[in-house]
C-alpha cells in the first residue's frame, strides 16, 4: 500500500519529491507513521530516487602573494576606476591593465560599462601590443575579485592564452598597489580638473591624458622617465642599473 502511496505522490503534480518530502506527505496527505529512511528504502526499491545532483569542481582561485618582479611582462595588474558625466549624469567606466615594472599602461578600455568582455579584449589586446603569443611565456594577471574579473568569460580568455589569473584577497589592495597608484594619479592629475560634459568630451581629455602618461609623464620609481620610453630601454639593456621590485 505505501508503495502505491509512492508511485500516485511522484506523478501526481509532475515535479516528484525527493524522499524527505514524500516522508512529509505520506505523514501529512496519508496519516502514515513513517520515517524518512523507510521512505528512502522503499523509494530504493521501486527505482523512484531522484537522481543525486552532480558537482562540478570549480577551478580553484589562485590567492595573489607578494613576489618579486625583475623586468617588464612578468606581473600585470588590472582594475576599474569609475567617473562621472555632469550633464548626462552618467557613470563611465576606465579599464585599465598596467606593467608593475615599467608602470606603463599598455592598454584600457573608456566606456559607458565595463564587462567580462571588454576585460577579455583589453588583456587581448595588451598581450597582442607586447608582442605575445599563444604558448609564449606570458604575464601574470592579477586582479580583485570584481564582477568583470570572475565572469567565465573572462576565465576562458585566461585559459585559451594559458594566463596565470591571480585574484587578490578580500580587502588587500596592497597587493595590487600598482593599478591602485595608478587610479589615484589618474584621479589627481585628470579626473578632478574637469567637469565633464558628454562622453565625447570624456574621450577626448582622457585620450589625450593617457598618451601624456604613458610617453612623457616622468616616474621617479623608473628612474624619472616615462613609461614607454623606460620599457624601450629595458628592451635593449640599456636602464644603466638593475631594478627590483616587490609586488
Amino acid at each position: 500500500m505505501v508503495k502505491e502511496y509512492l508511485c500516485e505522490l511522484i506523478v501526481g503534480d509532475g515535479y516528484p519529491y525527493g524522499y524527505k518530502k514524500l516522508t512529509v506527505c505520506l505523514q501529512e496527505d496519508y496519516s502514515l507513521v513513517i520515517n524518512h529512511k523507510k521512505v528512502y528504502r522503499l523509494c530504493k526499491e521501486l527505482d523512484i530516487l531522484r537522481p543525486q545532483r552532480k558537482t562540478y569542481p570549480n577551478r580553484p582561485r589562485k590567492l595573489a602573494k607578494r613576489e618579486k618582479v625583475t623586468g617588464s611582462n612578468q606581473l600585470w595588474q588590472m582594475d576599474i576606476k569609475y567617473g562621472y558625466i555632469i550633464d548626462t549624469k552618467q557613470s563611465f567606466f576606465q579599464l585599465s591593465v598596467i606593467d608593475v615594472f615599467d608602470r606603463a599602461i599598455i592598454d584600457y578600455h573608456l566606456g559607458l560599462s565595463a564587462t567580462a568582455k571588454d576585460a577579455s579584449r583589453v588583456i587581448e589586446t595588451a598581450l597582442k601590443k607586447r608582442g605575445f603569443k599563444p604558448g609564449d611565456k606570458l604575464p601574470v594577471i592579477r586582479t580583485d575579485n570584481g564582477p568583470q574579473f570572475i565572469a567565465k568569460e573572462f576565465e576562458n580568455t585566461c585559459n585559451k592564452w594559458r594566463l596565470d589569473h591571480e585574484r587578490i584577497p578580500v580587502k588587500s589592495p596592497n597587493l595590487n598597489a600598482y593599478i591602485e597608484s595608478f587610479r589615484s594619479i589618474l584621479e589627481d592629475e585628470c579626473y578632478i580638473r574637469y567637469l565633464f560634459k558628454s562622453f565625447a568630451h570624456v574621450y577626448e581629455v582622457i585620450t589625450d591624458y593617457m598618451d601624456y602618461y604613458n610617453n612623457r609623464r616622468r616616474h621617479g620609481s623608473i628612474k624619472n622617465m616615462a613609461p614607454n620610453k623606460f620599457y624601450k630601454l629595458w628592451l635593449s639593456n640599456d636602464t644603466k642599473a638593475p631594478l627590483e621590485i616587490v609586488a
